[in-house]
């Protein structure tokens, strides 16, 4: 059985972050990684820690899940959909976030 991984691009993400509220933002990268820019509001959970710390995101509330490039949100995406989450991946990742020009906050 496999799992959906709902995805939106930079763009569909940026307008519902914008336009809906409750949207939670978790970026699953390492904390490496975050010099390159984050997205505004957003959590640090990586990858290797969503198991243990699954219980920081609220269920009942869309996630916006990013990393560099979208492979380990996916991942990210499909584990939480599947325990029951509304979890959606951004689409190309931070990369894609960045070449879309949208903002991004110092991390």
């Amino acid at each position: 059985m496999t799992t959906d991984v709902s995805e939106l691009t930079p763009a569909e993400a940026a307008a519902r972050l914008r336009d809906e509220d409750g949207w939670q933002i978790v970026d699953v990268r390492t904390p490496a990684e975050r010099p390159d820019g984050v997205i505004e509001g957003d959590v640090l959970i990586p990858l290797d820690e969503l198991s243990r710390r699954a219980g920081e995101i609220d269920p009942s509330r869309p996630s916006l899940i990013y990393c560099r490039s979208g492979s380990r949100s996916a991942m990210a995406v499909a584990a939480l959909r599947t325990a029951g989450y509304d979890a959606h991946n951004l689409a190309g990742g931070m990369i894609a976030w960045l070449e879309a020009g949208l903002p991004v906050a110092a991390s």
